[in-house]
């Protein structure tokens, strides 16, 4: 792992609800999504450094369309732009089933048409088991070939030894041995150095 890898510029470019709308500029893509206030907006806060990059709000569903952000990674004397990706939650959120279907059509149109999408990276609360919609969600990327990396949030709220347990907990939902989920929080930042490391190896 390259610990000097870093974010050194980060910008909210546009938001989308169809390919008409995406970045005009073609750059490796990195999506998070989750249930509703399972922490995407505050994850991708820290992953760059900054405070309130992307929105947080604690009203499920507040993330209502697909929200581009120009990140510059630094490694060495490398510099690599790259777009990361905050999608609406699944799961419960305070709208419509109306909206909520609206946009089922939007994320599954992008996680299945961007030709600059690496993996996306499916945040899960730590504290608790995958929920019928995380598995379900998951399940749809597996099906459809869409590159996931399982990322357990919250992690700052559990021992070590919790973790290790919940991470198998996780993997038994899913039904996958050995899958690769790599513990985040976002309150001191561990799991940020990995989760560079890996988007950095991907954008090449």
């Amino acid at each position: 792992m390259n610990e000097n890898i870093n974010i050194i510029k980060s910008e909210y470019i546009i938001s989308a609800v169809s390919k008409a709308q995406y970045p005009e500029e073609s750059l490796p893509e990195f999506a998070f999504i989750g249930r509703s206030n399972v922490g995407k907006s505050s994850l991708i806060n820290s992953l760059c450094n900054r405070k309130n990059l992307a929105r947080t709000s604690q009203t499920p569903g507040k993330t209502q369309t697909i929200n581009f952000f120009r990140a510059v990674l630094k490694a060495d004397d490398n510099f690599t732009p790259i777009h990361l990706v905050d999608l609406p939650g699944y799961g419960y959120a305070k709208t419509s089933k109306t909206n909520r279907r609206i946009w089922a059509k939007f994320i599954e149109e992008y996680l299945l048409s961007s030709p600059n999408l690496k993996f996306v990276c499916q945040l899960i609360d730590m504290r608790h088991a995958p929920m019928d919609s995380d598995k379900k969600f998951f399940a749809w990327l597996v099906e459809n070939n869409v590159p996931v990396l399982v990322i357990a949030t919250k992690s700052d709220k559990l021992s070590k030894n919790e973790q290790k347990k919940q991470i198998a907990v996780i993997n038994n939902s899913f039904g996958i041995e050995e899958l690769s989920i790599l513990p985040y929080s976002s309150q001191n930042h561990s799991g940020r150095a990995d989760l560079l490391d890996v988007i950095f190896n991907s954008s090449k």
